[in-house]
């Protein structure tokens, strides 16, 4: 029988694609870093999305046996390719929560969780986990019954802490300071604010 054509490791598709970013960067929790994952340079690509989606559905499965997964919820916008490409793979309905006005993490557009659908909360990537903990606590408060969370990158160094049972398709440990703590701020450089949001800094 012919072999499988081997799959690019992860952080080797991030860095083909220019997804994997160098400099000074502000992160959407604030927080300074050397390093950003730009995940939709890597997900603009389908097929690269649809594999990635199918990994991170693999490795979901297998911790989460032999419970079922119902739906798959991903809070926007980082999360929303990679969410919707596990749903696919898991055969599994896709919904997403958002911010409203003042900045809660909500169900919108008719979304809705059924009373104790079992439902995969999916993140591109976790650097304090904010995001995921809060779509958690939205399942839940819909009826939902969270039975895993999932991402393509831990960044945190495996110090997020979630309440159900969590896996990331690739751990890599980044710096990140506090913004009166930075030692590339002291150095005079300037952060850049690449992602998707703005989020203003506790004063």
């Amino acid at each position: 029988m012919p072999q499988a054509e081997a799959r690019p490791a992860v952080l080797d598709l991030f860095r083909s694609t220019g997804a994997y970013l160098s400099g000074h960067f502000r992160l959407t929790s604030g927080l300074h870093s050397p390093a950003y994952l730009q995940c939709a340079l890597v997900l603009q690509h389908p097929r690269i999305a649809e594999d990635l989606g199918r990994r991170l559905a693999q490795a979901i499965t297998a911790l989460v046996q032999p419970e079922p997964v119902d739906v798959v919820a991903s809070p926007a916008i980082g999360g929303l390719i990679i969410g919707h490409e596990v749903a696919r793979a898991l055969g599994a309905k896709f919904i997403f929560a958002e911010r409203d006005t003042s900045g809660k993490m909500t169900l919108r557009r008719g979304f809705r969780v059924e009373p104790d659908e079992h439902v995969l909360v999916v993140e591109d990537v976790w650097t304090t986990g904010r995001s995921t903990q809060e779509t958690i606590q939205v399942v839940e408060e819909a009826g939902g019954r969270v039975v895993a969370a999932g991402a393509l990158i831990d960044r945190s160094g495996g110090k997020i802490e979630f309440p159900v049972e969590a896996c990331a398709l690739l751990d890599l440990p980044i710096a990140s300071y506090e913004a009166d703590e930075c030692p590339l701020c002291r150095d005079g450089s300037a952060a850049v604010k690449p992602g998707s949001r703005y989020v203003r800094s506790a004063s």
